[in-house]
């Protein structure tokens, strides 16, 4: 595991000395964050702060998995996908910035160019890596043929993460930690699968989360923005896709789930009965109103995060599927 260690280094460093040029320079362009009139009143004196901090860790990810990989082909697919998806954070962050408003892309145009990325990936690994339909499920100890569905249920998971990761960034520090912790976990699976090059992707991720954190724990002097958000979104589902463990990203990921099913049940009730089941969605937003300090969530989602990561593994090596 040295040279995923060394992997994980350079691109901590990196991000660490991006960050002393980069920050300084967002808030001079003043790409500074708008945020939400509904939300948590304290959020108020986040405004202004810059955003689009994806710009200091995606490039270190890539830059350091291209130097200590193999950089076979399902790395550059990983690549690809984390950058793809960066690129739909990027515009939709832009357009926000530029128009000083909440929203940046319409949905629909998002939601087509997401998709497109998503095929690609989805067709890739169905046809060369991992290249079979059959995947590790808990209590199967020769794993679930998905036949048919595989496509469009990996196009569902693809989807489901890049966006539930863009959904729970509404933290100083939570998405970067949580998904420290998911990526760790990832390195030990690739590794347990003898693809050595998704592991180094892994630890980059862990290595430039990690770096990115000095800029952004709290009070946070940087945001990553849907251009580092949809990025380690696609970064993850890519991790998850090309290893064919999905299921197991419902495990890893449960806090991403959580923060959606939150939103989904509070558009639901509230559209039927007029009323909220939460103080307000996503769920961190919800602990924060009850009286919950920003640091407390995040160090709770974190915790939980290790929680199910642990689990998910434990689950993994129970089944016995390589």
């Amino acid at each position: 595991m040295k040279i995923e260690f060394y992997a994980a280094i350079f691109s901590f460093l990196m991000v660490a000395l991006f960050g002393i040029y980069i920050v300084p320079l967002l808030a001079k362009l003043k790409f500074g964050q708008t945020v939400r009139s509904d939300g948590p009143k304290r959020h108020f004196k986040k405004m202004g702060t810059p955003t689009m901090g994806g710009i200091m860790f995606i490039p270190a990810i890539a830059i350091s998995t291209l130097v200590f990989s193999n950089r076979s082909a399902n790395v550059q697919m990983a690549i690809f996908s984390m950058a793809a998806f960066t690129m739909i954070g990027f515009v939709d962050d832009f357009i926000k910035i530029i128009k000083k408003r909440s929203l940046g892309l319409r949905a629909n145009h998002k939601l087509l160019f997401q998709l497109i990325i998503a095929f690609i990936l989805a067709f890739y690994a169905r046809s060369f890596y991992p290249g079979t339909t059959v995947l590790p499920v808990p209590g199967f100890s020769t794993g679930l043929d998905f036949g048919l569905i595989f496509i469009p249920f990996t196009v569902f998971v693809i989807l489901g993460t890049v966006n539930s990761v863009n959904l729970t960034d509404g933290l100083d520090g939570l998405v970067s930690g949580i998904v420290i912790i998911i990526s760790f976990f990832y390195t030990l699976i690739s590794l347990l699968l003898d693809n050595y090059g998704l592991a180094v992707f892994g630890a980059a991720i862990s290595g430039g989360c990690l770096g990115f954190l000095i800029y952004n724990h709290h009070p946070a002097r940087v945001f990553m923005g849907d251009t580092g958000s949809l990025g380690l979104g696609g970064a993850l589902a890519a991790m998850a896709v090309l290893t064919g463990t999905q299921i197991y990203l419902i495990l890893f990921g449960m806090i991403f789930i959580i923060e959606t099913i939150s939103v989904i049940l509070q558009v639901i009730f509230y559209r039927t009965t007029g009323k909220r089941i939460f103080k307000m969605s996503p769920i961190h937003h919800h602990f924060e109103l009850i009286g919950w300090s920003e640091e407390k969530v995040v160090l709770v989602f974190w915790a939980f995060t290790l929680f199910t990561g642990v689990l998910g593994m434990a689950l993994f090596n129970a089944t016995g599927l390589r």
